[in-house]
């Protein structure tokens, strides 16, 4: 059950494919900035809409990573066909995404700032 404080700040949801940085990200930004961000796990989801019905975030943030580059940051066990299908579970998320960034030559401070300078953009200043 969410903080009734919670009730009244802007939620930020953040998706994207299997390590294309969410959790990193959520884990630099949380405590920060005067907002709440969810992980949303839709790239596990059928749902393309999940992203949605869960908790309508006020701001959809999607964090890409191709699929070398995310082999590279953890020795997953899935093939370019799971990447792609992935991929298709995210399709609705991506269109509706306020904030798209690929992650593949940035790191996780650099992926950070370019959340918090689109967070700044929408008047959500830093703690």
């Amino acid at each position: 059950m969410k903080d009734n404080a919670e009730n009244d700040l802007p939620q930020v949801g953040i998706v994207g494919p299997c390590t294309a940085g969410k959790s990193t990200l959520i884990n630099r930004l949380r405590g920060r900035y005067n907002v709440v961000l969810r992980h949303i796990a839709q790239e596990h989801s059928y749902v393309q809409t999940m992203w949605q019905r869960i908790n309508l975030p006020n701001w959809l943030v999607f964090l890409d990573v191709s699929y070398p580059v995310s082999m590279e940051r953890k020795k997953l066990d899935w093939t370019p066909a799971e990447y792609e299908e992935q991929q298709r579970r995210l399709a609705h998320a991506r269109q509706h995404a306020d904030f798209y960034l690929m992650t593949d030559d940035l790191t996780p401070d650099q992926v950070a700032e370019k959340v918090a300078e689109f967070l700044a953009g929408k008047g959500i200043e830093r703690f």
